[in-house]
């Protein structure tokens, strides 16, 4: 699927998750009417935009420029190949490292 270019169709589609997450919210609380519900889907919403934010922005901002994500899956398995490659290249450089060590003593 192509990405959404017409600004018109973003806000739209903003406007969306907002009713949905409105929604979702109203009858959670309708269906639960304590203070403690309320509190733990605030905090709940809180804690996952803040993922978000921290995801999307503060990575590419102020960590890492070189990392590009179409979502959160895209952002998953970006960080799971990375550690990969990490893993493998250090362990390509402790054999090497060994390598050497033991041809030095011979």
């Amino acid at each position: 699927m192509a990405d959404i270019k017409s600004p018109r169709l973003l806000y739209i589609k903003g406007g969306l998750m907002l009713v949905v997450g409105l929604l979702a919210s109203g009858l959670l609380i309708a269906e639960h009417p304590t203070a403690k519900v309320a509190l733990l889907l605030a905090l709940a919403i809180w804690g996952f935009a803040r993922a978000y934010y921290f995801v999307f922005y503060v990575i590419e901002h102020y960590i890492d420029g070189t990392y590009k994500y179409a979502g959160l899956w895209d952002f998953l398995r970006q960080v799971f190949e990375r550690n990969q490659v990490k893993r493998s290249s250090k362990g390509i450089i402790e054999c090497e490292a060994r390598d050497s060590d033991s041809r030095s003593v011979s």
